[in-house]
């Protein structure tokens, strides 16, 4: 009889013509479904969905034009998101609409669409669907796969940021590609449990000093001594290179003569840190403060940023030197804003007092070992 009772009102509703009698008829039956939906059988819940999927259908083509009925079909698609045993077939209709705000609950929720449902719709909709669905709270690998092939940055993130989300070996591998040029994108990637070992060694041996240093200091307990390994052994391997490429004796002397003819000043130091001119750079900065090169080059080889910033506030650089210096550390690219931030204010605090006193430790410790900075 209830059956009837729904079937009937809606053809009557569709026969009407009118699109008053459409929405109120969808929002009463929306209403009908909601009031028992956990206590309704399979036949019944087909039932509801027949009859909601007739009523989006008849309501999508004035939809395209009529601002009333695509917020009653925005307001369905939120109401039944969050229902266990919402109709699948209305819930896929919701979900393939194109308007996002129609789509996106559903998309975003609905535990009614299936993988192979978030599949098609990863391979066939906008980006704006693709995020909607990169922010449910499970997805599996196969969805997640059929994401991240779509190479939408934005989706990316989502995914990665996105706890629930599993990621295969072959979708990390699509990300580490976009890793490459979008550093915020490298740092949550680093950090994420399921990134095989392997891959995680690729990351770090590829990245910037700046993004080695975000994912120490973002690392979870669990992946702290992992993190630091990789990154020490990325380091090393770089350093080696870096002995092997860097001539320090022709900068060491050009710098020497500058100094004598009092030609060596801050503005000569920033002009070879915004030149990128390394050799010259770590020299410059070595006389300037009135320390060694054998202090200097560690600290502008360390992966973090405070041990550079001693000797600048000893040779008393002003800020614009000492960031051009913090970022003639690459050979190119610069750190993030972030990482600029930090650094200025951990130099504005900094007292030339107790930058002399480490700096003159430094120089004592440098004439038995290496300088490390820990």
């Amino acid at each position: 009889m209830l059956e009837r009772s729904i079937a009937d009102e809606v053809e009557a509703a569709i026969a009407a013509g009118s699109a008053e009698k459409h929405l109120e008829t969808i929002r009463r039956v929306t209403d009908l479904f909601l009031l028992s939906a956990d206590g309704y059988s399979g036949e019944q819940i087909e039932l509801f969905g027949d009859v909601l999927e007739r009523l989006i259908k008849t309501i999508e083509i004035r939809a395209l034009a009529d601002v009333s009925a695509r917020i009653a079909l925005a307001e369905l698609s939120t109401q039944l998101a969050s229902v266990k045993q919402a109709p699948p077939v209305a819930v896929r209709r919701l979900a393939q609409h194109e308007e996002i705000t129609i789509a996106g609950p559903v998309l975003t929720e609905s535990a009614r669409l299936t993988p192979e449902d978030l599949v098609e719709l990863a391979q066939t909709k906008g980006e704006q669907h693709l995020l909607a669905i990169s922010g449910r709270w499970w997805l599996t690998e196969v969805v997640t796969d059929a994401l991240l092939a779509r190479h939408y940055p934005s989706v990316s993130r989502r995914v990665v940021n996105n706890p629930g989300a599993r990621v295969s070996a072959e979708g990390f591998a699509i990300v580490l590609q976009q890793a490459e040029s979008d550093p915020e994108l490298a740092v949550q990637t680093g950090i994420r449990i399921d990134l095989p070992s392997e891959l995680r060694q690729k990351l770090l041996h590829n990245a910037t000093e700046a993004v080695r240093s975000r994912l120490l200091s973002r690392a979870p307990p669990h992946l702290f001594e992992e993190i630091r390994s990789a990154i020490t052994a990325a380091s090393e391997g770089a350093n080696r290179e870096m002995a092997k490429a860097r001539d320090f004796d022709a900068a060491r002397h050009y710098v020497a003569s500058l100094g004598k003819s009092g030609h060596l000043n801050e503005s000569a130091l920033l002009s070879f840190a915004r030149q990128r001119k390394y050799e010259e750079t770590v020299a410059a900065l070595a006389l300037l403060s009135r320390s060694d090169l054998e202090v200097i080059r560690p600290l502008m080889q360390s992966l973090r940023d405070d041990g550079v910033l001693i000797p600048c506030r000893v040779a008393g650089l002003g800020w614009d030197t000492v960031a051009a210096v913090l970022n003639s550390r690459f050979a190119c690219g610069s750190m993030g804003p972030h990482e600029l931030a930090k650094a200025k204010d951990a130099y504005a605090k900094m007292t030339l007092e107790n930058a002399q006193r480490m700096l003159r430790f430094w120089q004592v410790r440098a004439t038995d070992a290496p300088v490390k900075v820990n």
